[in-house]
């Protein structure tokens, strides 16, 4: 397995993809150390992932240095994920031990009812390369404390990241056989979910968490797939235009695009259409396109090369229906997967752009009449992860995000996760969630207990 720099082509190393037989190797490890981790107390689980915590400040430079050869990923926000991934561990840190705690829900005339929750033994986390930090600790942060093993499979365009990543955590104090980094790509990945696992907690597209679905059918393990999106925006008529282009830009540009939750479509209401418009463009033209493991750039090169084949399909078909595009539109040409920082206008549902995850710098932005049209064309998708209004007024906002189909809304503002809140979404956006106390029990299973005196 090469490991490509993404920026220039260049070779960083070669690993060696794990076997059938490693993986299966591993997967018997995994399941012979789970019920003495199981039974290790909370509080060591606990020291050992705020140790895991120290090691993540300790190292933050070399680690986000990692990411952006491997990935790509502009080193300001390989940074900023790692400084990220600090409050959510610190987030798990506080609630585990409250979520785990069992509740007494009846205790009368000699009967007593409790629940408790138990962990669901050994998982499978297939994790992405976009935020190989933060995708991977929202799975198995609060798998190992809650007495799950862990067989972490990295993104083939992140494996590097995983490997540190497992590093840091035996470091920390977490046991080989509790956390094994398996490596590889999609066949290694099929092998894998081949063991007799517990459960498997997948980020990615739809497309391959369509086919682990379909690989798990009948087996009756805890399946969750946190996949895509076509993540919309509504700005109204009320706003302050530039305002929200500043915020929106970001929005759909950070990471160059590749985020679940990148803003991917934006309806404009019509009376503030041309000055949003004007400032959106003035404010992409501001993005540093250049050397990710530079400070100023603000734009990289994409992961994967194929999808800058994606992007220029998209261009084409709407240029074809009738698009105009304002900004970019073609690949860079030079070494590595460039591609320009692109804006299309004139746009509507019958091209690809506004329907089909995006997955890169490009935005499509459409006039609307009205609050109406605005809620009927956010809908109009068969995802379902994120969406946004602009507005000064917060009662009109509830109004329109109430009848949108998403695992999370915005009020002014887009392109966030807080741990505090589950992420979870819609049809091709997914099932099951992560982060919240409900991100703790999802790697659990309930027992009741009925206990009568003597």
């Amino acid at each position: 397995m090469k490991i490509l720099n993404p920026a220039d082509d260049t070779v960083i190393t070669e690993l060696s993809d794990d076997t059938p037989e490693m993986v299966h190797n591993k997967y018997r490890a995994a399941r012979a150390a789970q019920p003495d981790w199981a039974a290790t107390a909370l509080s060591t689980r606990l020291n050992a992932i705020r140790q895991f915590r120290e090691l993540m400040v300790r190292d933050t430079e070399q680690l986000a240095s990692v990411t952006t050869a491997e990935t790509g990923k502009p080193i300001r926000m390989s940074r900023n994920e790692i400084n990220g991934l600090l409050g959510r561990i610190d987030f798990f840190l506080e609630q585990t031990e409250k979520t785990l705690r069992p509740a007494s829900v009846f205790d009368e005339g000699g009967m007593r009812e409790e629940i408790s929750l138990e962990p669901l033994g050994v998982i499978a986390n297939i994790s992405a390369w976009n935020y190989p930090y933060f995708v991977g600790a929202n799975v198995f942060i609060p798998a190992l404390l809650t007495g799950n093993t862990v067989l972490y499979k990295p993104s083939e365009f992140s494996t590097l990241t995983g490997v540190e990543i497992g590093k840091r955590l035996h470091e920390a104090g977490i046991p080989k056989d509790v956390f094994i980094t398996v490596a590889g790509g999609g066949d290694t990945g099929a092998e894998l979910l081949k063991q007799p696992i517990d459960g498997v907690f997948f980020t990615g597209s739809y497309a391959t968490g369509r086919k682990i679905a379909e690989a798990v059918a009948g087996r009756m393990i805890k399946l969750q797939l946190e996949l895509g999106g076509k993540d919309p925006t509504y700005v109204c008529d009320d706003v302050d235009p530039a305002a929200a282009a500043a915020s929106l830009a970001d929005g759909a540009m950070y990471n160059t695009g590749q985020s679940c939750c990148s803003v991917e479509r934006i309806y404009v209401h019509e009376k503030v259409f041309a000055p949003f418009v004007e400032a959106f463009v003035n404010e992409v033209k501001g993005f540093v396109v250049g050397d990710p493991a530079s400070e100023k750039t603000y734009i990289g090169p994409l992961t994967r090369g194929p999808q800058v084949e994606v992007l220029e399909a998209q261009v084409n078909d709407a240029r074809t229906k009738g698009a105009r595009i304002l900004l970019g539109g073609k690949r860079i040409d030079k070494p590595g997967n460039w591609f320009e920082p692109t804006v299309l206008v004139d746009v509507n549902h019958t091209m690809a752009v506004m329907q089909e995850e995006s997955f890169g710098p490009i935005i499509g932005i459409q006039k609307v009449s009205g609050d109406a049209e605005a809620r009927k064309l956010m809908n109009d998708t068969e995802y379902g992860l994120t969406a946004g209004v602009y507005t000064k007024d917060a009662t009109r906002a509830r109004t329109i995000l109430s009848g949108i189909r998403a695992g999370s809304v915005y009020w002014n503002c887009c392109d966030r996760v807080s741990p505090r809140l589950p992420w979870s979404g819609v049809g091709h956006s997914g099932v099951g969630l992560t982060l919240s106390t409900y991100g703790i029990e999802t790697f659990t299973r309930t027992k009741g207990w009925h206990l009568r005196s003597a």
